[in-house]
């Protein structure tokens, strides 16, 4: 088992989805309870309140799991959405150069 330092001070956002515009912006959702995993360690060492240590699995990584403080799990952040495709419209009557 492994240690995960947690920054309660911290919130944990994902990218949900995309702006339709021409140029896609990110649309960012914050995960409700959700506490940054600002390290991952073997062993821990002091820190200063709010920080805080938890035991976790071996194969958690920091920035990408968050510390649900109200079920006290260390949870996957979702993976982003997949950025959209711009569909261009086909031509006719173009010829290959």
């Amino acid at each position: 088992m492994k240690n995960a330092l947690i920054s309660p001070n911290e919130s944990v956002s994902y990218i949900s989805g995309w702006t339709d515009s021409l140029k896609p912006q990110p649309i960012y959702t914050t995960i409700p309870n959700a506490e940054r995993v600002a390290e991952v360690a073997s062993t821990t060492f002091e820190v200063a309140p709010p920080l805080f240590w938890v035991t976790c699995a071996d194969d958690v990584v920091q920035d990408q799991y968050y510390y649900d403080s109200v079920s006290t799990t260390i949870i996957q952040i979702p993976p982003p959405a997949p950025y959209p495709t711009l569909n261009q419209p086909s031509g006719t009557g173009t010829q290959t150069l």
